[in-house]
């Protein structure tokens, strides 16, 4: 039986790739294929190229983004290597996402290097009110990055670098899908679809830059009581008073309605559904001082509200409500000097949050850190630093860590770096009440972690590999247990969660003759988790459902106007059935005209991220884009 499994999906993988043999028989010619690995990491202190990181951090590009078969950033990081999204709604409506086997709340997420982490629930991670039109970049770092980001950034980071504007300029996008199955709702006739409309409008000059995104999306869902409506405003500008110094501002807006049939409680929930807003507005400047010093100060403020229905129809039973308020405020500045670079940095932020089943409660973080980097020892690469922090509920604690790689020739890198990370419960780990189902626990302490990696990297002309190896030991790790079904789900500390990871890259970019080009991916990703002590005996709500192999490919080819994307990934968590799921984008852009059908599920998959929530079949899109630069 095993063997017929895997060969049904090495058969669907032949058949995707046999679709475009004769592309490999064409002559080169000349592209520029280098500019991605000198992209600059974004990191709040040291800007450092990818060339020359010592960490395992992966770029996704705006062409990139456009190539594949994605209308959401949560698509899109679908296909990244160690990246678990795990989706309840469709069209990007709700979605957990974790690095390397951690959770939704172990991951830090930003938008230009500012935190958009929920201190409610890591549930809320992912509204973000950035279209992907606006997006320059994505930058993953994989492993602790509690040293560059401070706390909660116990597995990973990810960063969303948007765009600057360059011209003046209108954005018109709108596009529309369907399962072609018909809707399970009773009295309610037709098929499933979900459509959605963003208007864009950029304005550039030689001092100021500003852009204003609108996103309306719709969907009557893609199963009983999984309908969505949701609105998005995105705005940022940028002044340039003179060479040395700039103002930046960015303000977002998300008003996300939808049902959420079994996305929490199921099966009970099957009448459920959630209203979440979401404002967001932050404010930076940017120095330069001398020749040396750089500073940059920058404050944010995040509001959230959760309003969760257990019977949507009912409202005087079962409803949460929750309103969170995030203030921070920090300081960054780096100096250069003969024997590297110096970062230094302070940061404050204040948690506050008033809910019907959680209670009122407040706590404020303060950290400072530092890091060097220099390249003065021959063939090597050192990053070392230490960030300290202070939590009002916490107390002391301190975030070593070192980089090191050594350059082995021209095209090979050698890179090994350790350090350590922790992760503060949400509120809701806290004091949830919410009993018969989940009650929370005061007396949790933080998880603490040490991440070990060692990594081999190639890279040569248009031709990028790397293999590694981590491992992490999380200490006071935390997931819901009960002793029965008569019993509450209660947070715990569970003790030491240890994971083994194995991860392959290659990457394959060639210029063709007649105006063509082909780009191939491929990304491979082992995981060996496992929890010790006191999980005898205990029911556990999360427990271990990470991913133990994550096999994803993508491949492009672009022929003039024409550009053709097939991505496929293979998956298998330690607990689950495996599953094959193909996508395939093809693409026309014409002088400002653009548009495109892509087709995700293509074999028509059954299969689950999160219990009882199975996820779309096969679907079918259409989009147009337009795009009309004033210079």
């Amino acid at each position: 039986m095993a063997n017929l499994f895997y060969m049904k999906y090495a058969s669907k993988l032949l058949l995707i790739l046999s679709s475009v043999p004769t592309l490999l028989l064409a002559q080169q010619s000349q592209t520029d294929s280098t500019q991605l690995q000198e992209v600059h990491i974004q990191g709040n202190r040291l800007q450092i190229p990818v060339s020359q990181s010592s960490r395992n951090i992966q770029i996704i590009s705006q062409k990139e983004i456009q190539s594949l078969p994605s209308t959401s950033i949560n698509e899109v990081l679908r296909y990244a290597a160690g990246v678990d999204i795990r989706q309840r709604g469709p069209f990007g409506t709700q979605a957990d996402v974790g690095i390397d086997g951690g959770s939704f709340d172990q991951t830090i997420l930003l938008v230009n290097g500012i935190k958009f982490s929920d201190p409610q629930t890591g549930h809320h991670m992912l509204n973000i009110p950035v279209p992907l039109e606006a997006i320059e970049r994505i930058e993953i770092l994989r492993g602790p990055a509690s040293r560059i980001f401070g706390i909660n950034g116990l597995t990973g980071a990810i960063n969303i670098v948007t765009k600057k504007a360059d011209s003046h300029s209108i954005f018109a996008h709108t596009y529309a899908g369907s399962s072609f199955e018909n809707r399970e709702e009773e009295g309610k006739k037709g098929i499933y679809w979900g459509k959605g409309f963003q208007l864009g409008v950029t304005i550039s000059t030689e001092k100021q830059q500003h852009q204003l995104y609108l996103t309306k999306e719709n969907s009557n869902g893609q199963r009983y009581n999984t309908a969505s409506d949701n609105e998005k405003i995105f705005y940022q500008n940028q002044f340039q008073f003179n060479d040395r110094n700039a103002l930046q501002m960015m303000a977002g807006y998300i008003n996300n309605e939808f049902g959420a049939n079994g996305y929490y409680a199921a099966p009970g929930d099957k009448e459920s559904e959630e209203h979440v807003e979401t404002v967001h507005y932050s404010l930076a400047s940017t120095h330069q001082l001398g020749n040396k010093w750089f500073i940059s100060p920058r404050f944010s403020h995040r509001y959230n509200e959760d309003d969760y229905r257990y019977y949507r129809n009912d409202l005087s039973k079962g409803r949460s409500k929750h309103y969170t308020h995030t203030l921070s405020g920090e300081l960054n500045a780096s100096y250069k000097s003969a024997y590297g670079d110096l970062g230094l940095g302070l940061e404050t932020r204040q948690e506050k949050i008033s809910s019907s089943n959680i209670g009122k409660h407040e706590r404020v973080n303060f950290g400072a850190y530092t890091e060097f980097r220099t390249s003065q020892i021959k063939n090597f690469l050192i990053n070392l630093g230490a960030y300290v922090n202070y939590n009002s509920d916490y107390d002391w604690q301190v975030f070593p860590g070192i980089d090191v790689s050594y350059l082995i020739g021209n095209y090979w890198q050698i890179a090994a770096s350790t350090g350590s990370s922790q992760r503060i419960p949400t509120f809701t780990d806290l004091y949830l009440n919410q009993r018969p189902a989940n009650i929370g626990n005061p007396e949790l302490v933080s998880e603490n972690a040490w991440q070990h990696d060692l990594t081999l990297k190639f890279n040569k002309d248009r031709i990028a590999a790397k293999a590694g190896y981590f491992y992490r030991d999380i200490d006071n790790f935390i997931d819901w247990t009960r002793e029965s079904t008569a019993v509450p789900y209660q947070a715990m500390n569970l003790g030491k969660n240890q994971v083994h990871g194995v991860l392959v890259n290659f990457s394959f970019l060639q210029p063709l003759g007649f105006d063509q080009s082909l780009r191939f991916q491929v990304d491979y990703n082992y995981l060996d988790p496992s929890i010790i002590n006191k999980t005898e005996n205990k029911i556990l709500k999360y427990g271990i459902k990470s991913l133990k192999h994550q096999l994803v490919g993508t491949l492009s080819y672009e022929v003039k106007e024409w550009s053709f994307t097939t991505a496929n990934r293979y998956l298998e968590r330690i607990s689950g059935t495996p599953y094959f799921v193909s996508d395939f984008r093809v693409g026309y852009n014409r002088n400002n005209f653009r548009v495109y059908g892509d087709v995700q599920n293509i074999f028509d998959e059954e299969y689950l991220e999160i219990e009882a929530v199975p996820l779309l079949g096969r679907w079918v899109t259409l989009g147009v884009q337009y795009n009309l630069k004033f210079r």
